[in-house]
């Protein structure tokens, strides 16, 4: 006999986070499951939005409300994720250097 588990499907899920200068900490701007999911991940595509994956992640700023301020329990994490991302944003927006021209060409 042969046991098997099985788990549902894994519902996509996504969630947008917005930092302005200004405000205390990065807020919740978007988020949702299926097919609310897919729409965040294709505008945040389509807009050019840099995109980084962790189930773990999304799984705690899900709960996090709508329009609110993540909690202090997350402030490292995130930190860390705009770092990555300010650091490819800063990348892309460099002028490349001649050894650089040279080797894209």
């Amino acid at each position: 006999m042969t046991d098997k588990i099985f788990s549902p499907p894994l519902r996509p899920s996504a969630v947008a986070l917005r930092y302005d200068a200004h405000d205390p900490a990065p807020k919740v701007v978007a988020k949702g499951y299926g097919n609310i999911a897919e729409t965040i991940i294709q505008t945040a595509e389509a807009n050019g939005l840099h995109i980084h994956e962790s189930r773990e992640l999304v799984s705690l700023l899900m709960q996090v409300d709508l329009d609110a301020h993540i909690p202090p329990q997350l402030y490292q994490v995130v930190a860390e994720l705009l770092a990555w991302v300010y650091s490819i944003e800063n990348l892309d927006t460099q002028p490349l250097t001649s050894s650089e021209k040279n080797h894209k060409a």
